[in-house]
């Protein structure tokens, strides 16, 4: 019998963690061990929970032990909740990645395969932009450093069952299902790239192959659908026929297009009047280190 390859998830219990974990699963080639606060709902065969979370050392250590590739998954992922949670929000997606790159490093993983957003590349997203963006760097940095070689994925509109109630298509469908009325929050004008969540688990596996290595791969839907349509094809399966409604609101963070990219800041050079002499400064700098000596 062919010996299965042990895959670490990371945050495995959460939306895309968790079908990952059940996608993976069902090709009977991996064995995957799943790292959450929050148990899996249901294990499938090949799978093993372990409860803790990626700020805990020893609980990453007893899950990527032994493992081939970590899929890190875990963070604080809701655009809505950071934006008030600068702490939480750095905690969680920036030294909780550390921890886990350090982890992964020391055991030898062959790839670490790491879960970002379309934000992270942008001027928006907030706090959760730019955790994202942030933890891009580690990735890379341990890379050039170390030599752990990674996938960044940046994922752009998901949706699916079990999305949770925050999911942009859910939150329509569900005030529709109890209100009685088909309602937009944002711009008219939106659009998005969404992406089934079988669809993206299929590009998380492919994204383990060689050819991905040391790559930032952006995981959407390859059309991009307005949000009339949208609204359109909810209307016609909901046998709707008043007005649908359009707030067109600016809502903090969020993009109605495509999100702004993201431009390098320059420095503007700050000039005083009379500058130190340097040589005359540097023979003053060796005879207090003589001192000192």
């Amino acid at each position: 019998m062919k010996k299965l390859i042990k895959i670490t998830v990371l945050g495995g219990s959460g939306f895309l963690g968790s079908a990952l974990s059940d996608y993976l699963s069902s090709t009977n080639k991996f064995k995957i061990i799943i790292l959450d606060l929050k148990r899996k709902k249901k294990l499938k065969k090949n799978q093993k929970f372990i409860q803790g979370n990626i700020l805990n050392i020893k609980k990453l250590e007893h899950a990527i032990r032994g493992s081939e590739y970590v899929f890190n998954f875990a963070a604080l992922a809701d655009l809505d909740t950071s934006k008030d949670k600068p702490f939480e929000t750095a905690n969680i997606n920036i030294i909780g990645t550390i921890n886990s790159l350090i982890v992964s490093k020391k055991f030898r993983i062959k790839k670490f395969i790491h879960a970002s957003s379309i934000y992270a590349n942008s001027e928006q997203g907030g706090f959760y932009g730019a955790s994202k963006k942030a933890a891009e760097d580690y990735v890379e940095r341990f890379y050039k450093k170390f030599g752990l070689k990674y996938s960044i994925l940046r994922f752009g509109s998901l949706y699916g069952v079990d999305a949770g109630d925050n999911n942009g298509i859910n939150l329509i469908i569900d005030k529709f299902l109890i209100k009685k009325t088909l309602t937009y929050n944002g711009k008219r004008s939106s659009a998005r790239r969404y992406i089934h969540i079988d669809d993206a688990c299929e590009a998380c596996l492919k994204s383990i192959k060689k050819k991905y290595d040391n790559k930032y791969l952006v995981v959407t839907g390859r059309k991009k659908i307005q949000i009339v349509k949208v609204m359109r094809y909810l209307a016609d399966i909901f046998e709707y026929n008043k007005k649908i409604k359009y707030k067109n609101l600016e809502i903090e963070g969020h993009y109605s297009q495509e999100p702004k990219p993201f431009s390098p800041r320059k420095g503007m050079n700050l000039f005083i009047n009379k500058y130190k002499d340097f040589k005359s400064e540097l023979v003053k700098l060796i005879k207090e280190r003589k001192l000192l000596l």
